[in-house]
């Protein structure tokens, strides 16, 4: 498919024309980039030291900048707490307008050499990694398969770090397990996908309908990190019913863990739907009580220069998904 790449970058510039009319710069008065970058990195870090180190300018420059877009905007964007800087409610307010300018000057390259191929922009998609192999690339199959001359791009980023990019913008669909990290999002759930008891056929415990905390005492826990959503709310549930699992190897990815469940060397705990078919051959899947769902959403970027076949992605994720 050919995009006209005259209306991308018409689509582009009224993006940041009218992010600059939604931050109210007073007239005539310049938008120092060098000073956003300041007010974005110092609340991502917390003190003015720390990002002043990671921008590369001395303590004494970042405070000057920071001072220059306050009188810009003749607002307090921070107060002092101790040795740290907290955004003031203007600073919050300002900050997603802030991280969005940025991230569009950020891509001016990319979109001018986009500009440049013939055969169109491609379909952006953001996600987290355990959805990838169960939920995204069958997605993307099936999208290629309708659509076999689009391009797409993909980027993954794990959860901790997928409301910057959320807030930046740079996407057309992506992909989370929900809630997401940051509000303010239209979600449409595509996914409500159980959790189930992952473990050898050969384990005495495969035949059962169910397991609980109770059945799994002295089984071998695989477990994934506590930063983990999953991993959170099993947790929790486990706690609630005054029951306790031992962990005994902990890994940071779902493919890890079912890795070590083919090996033998214990069961894990994962969300059926969004996990690889392929991938948990010769294992068997046993429902968890109590009943935990981790639910899936996708949300559309709000910029007006989405990418026309967005909204198929999306239909191809719902399919997917309501096969699984």
């Amino acid at each position: 498919m050919i995009v006209d790449k005259t209306r991308i970058i018409g689509s582009f510039l009224r993006i940041n024309e009218s992010l600059c009319v939604k931050t109210t710069i007073p007239k005539g008065a310049g938008m120092n980039i060098r000073s956003l970058q300041v007010f974005v990195m110092v609340i991502q870090e917390g003190t003015l030291a720390q990002a002043s180190a990671k921008i590369n300018l001395s303590q004494s420059a970042a405070s000057r900048l920071i001072q220059i877009l306050e009188e810009e905007y003749q607002t307090k964007l921070f107060r002092r707490e101790r040795k740290r800087l907290v955004p003031t409610r203007a600073g919050e307010i300002f900050y997603p307008t802030a991280v969005r300018i940025l991230s569009s000057i950020k891509a001016i390259p990319g979109l001018l050499s986009e500009a440049q191929v013939d055969n169109g922009v491609p379909l952006r998609i953001i996600c987290h990694p355990r959805l990838i192999s169960g939920l995204i690339v069958p997605a993307m199959i099936l999208f290629a398969e309708q659509q076999p001359h689009a391009r797409m791009k993909l980027e993954v980023y794990p959860r901790r770090y997928l409301g910057q990019h959320i807030l930046e913008d740079n996407f057309d669909i992506g992909i989370c397990n929900l809630p997401l990290p940051i509000q303010d999002i239209q979600v449409e759930v595509i996914s409500n996908a159980a959790v189930h008891v992952l473990l050898p056929r050969e384990h005495p415990l495969a035949a059962r309908d169910w397991l609980g905390p109770e059945d799994m005492i002295g089984s071998r826990y695989i477990a994934l990190d506590e930063t983990t959503l999953l991993r959170q709310l099993t947790d929790l549930e486990v706690v609630r019913m005054g029951q306790k699992l031992p962990v005994v190897h902990e890994v940071s990815s779902t493919t890890a863990a079912i890795g070590l469940v083919k090996a033998g060397l214990g069961f894990t705990l994962t969300d059926r739907g969004m996990i690889d078919r392929d991938l948990v051959g010769g294992l068997a899947q046993i429902p968890w009580r109590p009943s935990t769902v981790m639910r899936i959403g996708c949300f559309l970027s709000k910029t007006p220069s989405r990418h026309p076949q967005t909204e198929q992605f999306r239909d191809c994720l719902i399919t997917i998904a309501s096969g699984t």
